[in-house]
């Protein structure tokens, strides 16, 4: 008996969601010029999902041709980057990201690295401060308590009324 991992994710507003489900392949951070301008970001952090395990939850995202062989989905309403597809695989790539819990794929490889940016080495250097200055939990409270807050919700525990699901 094989016991099978199941993901999800989404973009940030919650408009988007997926699943996918077994093992999510090649964990990696693209540094190439394309997926630093898709992310708006120094590298894009991506994994595979089979295709045939992979399915959309909620919502459908908006899609950019960015290439011949490529095309990236986002989030219409929110802009957050969540796929780099080749329709002519057997896979979909995943943007780490945009995973509900980040912390469970690991990248285990870099490619694109002729476009990393060459201080990219250094970042474990930098100076370090916590969003959450004033005291555990803060962070989470603020946000709560505004009411024009858009941050995606926790899924786990909250529902998001969407239009969708009126």
């Amino acid at each position: 008996m094989s016991i099978s991992r199941i993901y999800t994710g989404g973009c940030q507003c919650g408009a988007v969601r997926y699943r996918a489900e077994g093992t999510l392949a090649d964990p990696h951070l693209c540094h190439c010029r394309m997926c630093q301008k898709a992310a708006g970001n120094y590298f894009m952090p991506l994994a595979n999902a089979a295709r045939a395990t992979f399915s959309l939850t909620r919502g459908e995202p908006s899609w950019f041709q960015s290439s011949h062989l490529v095309r990236r989905g986002f989030c219409e309403k929110c802009g957050t980057p969540l796929f780099y597809d080749m329709p002519a695989e057997d896979f979909i790539n995943i943007v780490l990201g945009s995973l509900d819990d980040p912390d469970d794929v690991r990248p285990i490889g870099q490619s694109g690295v002729e476009s990393r940016v060459p201080w990219f080495s250094q970042l474990p250097r930098l100076p370090e401060k916590e969003t959450d200055t004033e005291g555990e939990g803060a962070v989470e409270r603020h946000i709560a308590i505004l009411e024009s807050n858009n941050q995606h919700p926790d899924y786990d525990t909250v529902h998001w009324p969407l239009e969708d699901d009126r």
